[in-house]
Order: structure tokens, then C-alpha cells, then sequence
């Protein structure tokens, strides 16, 4: 009876060391087979950009938009000078899928208008940074240099439906017209105020805007004027995803001492960045 007693338990203490070692080895098997790295690396990494291309730039704009931002191409009798008028100049490239740009002058009998149209297409080189990230970066970088002022408490500012002269609160403007009148076109801003001067109040202010792409800002600067006409420069800048537009309308009248006016050459810039931004599809 003794060594029955002792085979069936050397019995059982070898069934239950061999069920240990298979169950350790397939335990051990499971945690060599997989690389703690990989699911962190999988998390980690950022994704692309939704552009992979851009649109060609000096297309991208059509004659309608043009007629209304340089007003001399219509003026221009010969056929083959308007066509090439409208045509533009394109800026010299070495990758058409990273960085484009158009440039476009016209002189009129009142005024001499610049446009140009740059697009980037932002791809990061950084496996944690994604392309839209690297681009908005770019896009604060713009932003900050641009140094904007501090914004204002006009619900408007960034919207495509404001009323220049209107106030939030529906009392007079700062510029001294009724609620819901504009001030007259190219009049000088309050003083003291950040608007640019000739702007019609602090709405047409440089600032960001709501209503474009991902994020976008709008700067408005005038020359200074006196004995030669005040050249006015108005820039919109938008990113949408990985790409970031650039576009800048310059008027240079020929009347000395004459300003272009503010919120006309705003309108026209802003009406072709939404144009751009529906072409990319945002």
C-alpha cells in the first residue's frame, strides 16, 4: 500500500509540472511573438495630409474673377493681349505637387492692380507630426508675422455677411454712421484706432476669418500717401487641410494723393479665396 501511494503521487506531481511547462511555454511563446513597439508605433504614427497635389495656379482663376480684380484687362483693345493678360505668369516651379504660384498686372486708366496666387502643399517628415499639424504651423508662422491686431468684439468681423459701419449692439458705428450704414467709401479710420487708414471702421480691421478654410486671416495695409498715390495691399491667407493659400491684391492709383478703397478690395480678395477654397474641395 505504501508504494501505490507513492507512485500515484509522483504521478500527479509530474502531470502538474508538465501542465506548468506547457502553459508557461505557450504563454512565453505569445509575448515573444509580439513587439511591445509595434502597437505604440502603429498609434503614434500621424496620418497624410488630404492633398497629394495642387491645382494649377494660373487656371484656377477665371476671367469673371479677373475682370473684377483688374479691371484693366477690359480695357486692353488688342485680343491677343487680353487673352495673355488673362493667362498670367506662372512662378517658376521644381515640383508642381508641392508649391505653385500666379502672378497677374494690369494697368487701367485709373490704376495699376497686382494680384499673385500662391498654393503649398505641406508634407511632414516627422512620423509623429502629421501633415495638417506641419501646416498649420506654417500658417501661425504667416499668421504672427502678419501681426495682426488684437481682435475686436464685432460678431461680423469674420464673416462673409457684415455690414460695414454696423455696430453689435445696434447703436452708431465708431465711425460715427447710423447702425446698419456704411461710412463713405475710402474714409479715414477712427483715430487711434488699429483699422487700416482709408478703412470704414474697425470691421474692415485686419483679422481672422471664420468662414474659410480651416483658418484663415486677412491683412489690409495702406502705403503712406501725400504728393503720390497711397498704394493699398490686401492679403488673404487660408489653410485648408495640408495646403496653404496665399493670395495678394495690390492697387496703386494713378490720381495723386488718392487711396484705393478698403472694403472693395477686400471683398474682391475674399470672394476669390472662397472661390479657391470650393476648387479644393474643403
Amino acid at each position: 500500500m505504501q508504494r501505490k501511494a507513492y507512485v500515484t503521487g509522483t504521478a500527479a506531481l509530474l502531470a502538474a509540472l508538465l501542465a506548468g511547462c506547457s502553459g508557461g511555454s505557450g504563454g512565453g511563446g505569445a509575448a515573444d511573438d509580439a513587439n511591445p513597439g509595434d502597437a505604440g508605433t502603429a498609434a503614434a504614427a500621424a496620418q497624410p495630409g488630404r492633398y497629394s497635389t495642387l491645382p494649377e495656379p494660373c487656371g484656377a482663376v477665371g476671367h469673371g474673377t479677373l475682370d473684377a480684380l483688374l479691371p484693366g484687362i477690359r480695357q486692353i483693345a488688342d485680343p491677343d493681349q487680353r487673352d495673355k493678360a488673362y493667362q498670367g505668369e506662372a512662378e517658376l516651379t521644381y515640383d508642381t505637387d508641392r508649391k505653385v504660384g500666379c502672378r497677374w498686372k494690369v494697368p487701367s486708366a485709373d490704376s495699376t492692380d497686382r494680384l499673385s496666387v500662391d498654393m503649398e502643399r505641406v508634407v511632414s517628415y516627422d512620423n509623429t507630426v502629421s501633415d495638417d499639424d506641419q501646416a498649420r504651423e506654417l500658417f501661425e508662422q504667416k499668421e504672427t508675422a502678419a501681426d495682426l491686431p488684437v481682435a475686436s468684439d464685432t460678431p461680423s468681423a469674420g464673416t462673409r455677411s457684415e455690414s460695414p459701419g454696423a455696430s453689435p449692439s445696434g447703436s452708431p458705428s465708431p465711425s460715427g454712421s447710423p447702425s446698419g450704414t456704411s461710412a463713405p467709401s475710402g474714409a479715414d479710420s477712427p483715430s487711434g484706432s488699429d483699422s487700416p487708414p482709408g478703412a470704414a471702421g474697425p470691421e474692415l480691421q485686419p483679422r481672422t476669418l471664420s468662414d474659410l478654410g480651416d483658418e484663415a486671416y486677412l491683412d489690409d495695409k495702406l502705403g503712406a500717401s501725400g504728393s503720390t498715390a497711397a498704394q493699398r495691399t490686401v492679403t488673404v491667407v487660408f489653410r485648408t487641410s495640408n495646403v496653404v493659400v496665399t493670395i495678394q491684391y495690390e492697387e496703386q492709383p494713378m490720381a495723386a494723393g488718392a487711396a484705393p478703397d478698403s472694403k472693395e478690395m477686400q471683398d474682391r480678395a475674399r470672394n476669390l479665396a472662397a472661390k479657391l477654397d470650393d476648387a479644393l474641395g474643403s
